[in-house]
């Protein structure tokens, strides 16, 4: 077994606002595992201040656990805990070249999405911008027949986010469109329950990490309070440990949590979350995290293969239109679906 990596520069083709800051190009590392006449590709794409394996010698250490695997010819799963976005590329190049080698097929997981039978349902994510920008692009979606909008807020005035969210409900009901918010923490803890009163006026799906991620108690006393339903996402980054994912889980006790493979343990990080919050009656969905199509592709097998053949709630797996630059895969986005079609 060879592992080679490659460094890549992926260009947004408009830049990507969020409450962090903007993205304009985003770097990623492809691993591929060749292991006879099989080969296999990953992405490795930690997002920078956020991924807890953005360090600065990251493509050192991938090649390590490169080494290593090449050595064994097993991923040391334990020891890439705390590495999810290496974990989820090794894992994905591996995957692939097992089912090449067994069933001669180019999927991670035989499921009706990888045979491409059917489409996964999936949101329209709507980028932070100037209100201006903002009502375009929720046109945009609502044109292209998506049922459900997720917008990111945070960045321009509360109020002015309030409005837009008020002209979407004034054409829309929450019965013909879902409106999904993601605050990405930007509000202040002694301001988010009136902020979270105000929007939950426009019978919203619910918000993402209205604060910064680490506030425990308060994030917990705001689930006990808030009317309106809040998501885990930032919150789960660095809580690779089974036990304290469950400790968290029971302290705060979220409506749903949000699940990106690079960010929140890889494959095998993602299946230990949706466990462990089945079991406290906490839902969940998957989303993509910036990745190109090659991450794309796996997270919408291992979410075909972790929700089953007919997903009825829409996933967050409409990045693939982002870059400029973007690796081709058999990716097809038809109305509000994600559709894959089996090489």
């Amino acid at each position: 077994m060879r592992i080679e990596i490659e460094e890549r520069t992926l260009h947004f083709k408009q830049p990507a606002g969020t409450s962090r800051g903007v993205y304009t190009e985003r770097r990623i590392w492809l691993v591929t595992v060749t292991d006879g006449s099989a080969i296999g590709i990953g992405e490795c794409a930690p997002l920078p201040k956020l991924s807890c394996d953005d360090i600065p010698n990251y493509a050192e250490v991938l090649r390590h656990f490169c080494d290593e695997v090449e050595r064994t010819g097993e991923i040391p799963y334990e020891a890439l805990r705390d590495y999810p976005s290496m974990l989820f590329g090794l894992e994905t190049a591996l995957y692939e070249v097992r089912r090449k080698k067994e069933e001669g097929r180019d999927v991670l997981f035989d499921t009706p999405f990888s045979r491409g039978e059917v489409g996964i349902p999936i949101n329209g994510l709507v980028w932070m911008g100037t209100f201006d920008e903002m009502r375009e692009r929720i046109e945009q979606k609502l044109e292209q027949g998506f049922r459900c909008v997720k917008l990111k807020i945070g960045a321009i005035d509360f109020d002015a986010e309030l409005e837009l969210i008020k002209q979407i409900r004034g054409r829309f009901s929450h019965h013909e469109v879902e409106l999904r918010v993601d605050a990405n923490g930007a509000f202040r803890f002694d301001e988010a329950l009136y902020k979270l009163e105000l929007l939950s006026q426009y019978a919203l799906h619910s918000i993402e990490q209205p604060i910064k991620a680490g506030q425990w108690a308060n994030m917990a006393e705001l689930c006990r309070e808030s009317p309106l339903p809040i998501a885990l996402d930032e919150e789960l980054i660095g809580v690779n440990d089974p036990e304290q994912k469950r400790q968290m889980l029971n302290i705060i006790k979220p409506r749903y949590i949000i699940l990106k493979p690079s960010l929140h343990g890889g494959m095998m990080g993602v299946r230990e979350w949706v466990d462990i919050a089945r079991d406290m009656g906490i839902g969940s969905w998957i989303t993509s995290a910036l990745e190109s199509n090659i991450g794309l592709n796996a997270i919408a097998q291992l979410c075909s293969d972790i929700y089953g053949d007919a997903i009825k709630m829409p996933q967050g797996l409409g990045t693939g239109q982002l870059f400029t630059d973007n690796i081709p895969m058999p990716l097809e986005i038809r109305g509000d679906q994600l559709w894959r079609s089996e090489q």
